[in-house]
């Protein structure tokens, strides 16, 4: 009897070891995918290479609002290396952040926040290079304006990575640094306003 309870034991023992082992590996996994996938989203910005005039009847909308984008107001579209709508393929890289960041556990708000910053490095981009061609009318409140944008992005993506590895302090922390995010990006919202409307006069202008 006694041989036959430390072998039950020893089964049950062995049982919870190895679901606690395959959980670990999952996790692992899954945050493995979300790492990926947000590589890839954060590299579509950084593979802007020029804007070129917007063809007619594209609608640009951002990522989960219905927002009008600031390259949709200068008429242009940002491209990648290939020629490609680097808006598409953000929307395309977000869907895919969406399905594995949602897998592992990260809410959904942290998520809108971490896409928005991507989508407003990806116009601050769209921005400067529309500037560029004008001949670098904004001056220094572009540089003001790439800073602040770059300061959103880093902020969102450490939100998002402390939701994914330290899901419990990154609760107890959400309310307070979404509130400070929101101020940030109607700051950023503004700017990124405040540019648009000056390159749309210089180039009615012009």
């Amino acid at each position: 009897m006694a041989g036959l309870a430390y072998t039950a034991a020893g089964g049950v023992v062995g049982a919870a070891v190895t679901t606690y082992v395959s959980r670990v590996h999952e996790r692992r996994r899954l945050r493995a995918d979300v790492m990926q996938q947000f590589h890839q989203i954060t590299a579509v910005r950084d593979a802007v290479s020029d804007v070129v005039p917007r063809p007619t009847g594209r609608v640009g909308r951002g990522i989960g609002t219905q927002r009008r984008t600031a390259s949709l107001e200068l008429g242009v579209m940002a491209v990648l290396e290939d020629g490609a709508d680097a808006e598409r393929a953000l929307r395309a890289a977000f869907s895919g952040l969406v399905v594995a960041a949602l897998s592992a556990g990260v809410p959904r708000r942290v998520l809108d926040f971490a896409g928005g910053a991507e989508e407003r490095a990806l116009q601050c981009e769209a921005i400067r290079l529309a500037d560029l061609r004008a001949g670098g009318v904004l001056g220094e409140s572009l540089d003001v304006l790439v800073t602040a944008c770059e300061e959103y992005r880093r902020a969102t993506a450490q939100l998002l990575l402390q939701a994914l590895w330290h899901p419990w302090q990154a609760r107890c922390r959400m309310y307070g640094r979404l509130r400070g995010l929101r101020r940030a990006v109607d700051a950023l919202h503004r700017r990124q306003q405040e540019a648009v409307a000056a390159l749309t006069a210089e180039l009615r202008g012009s």
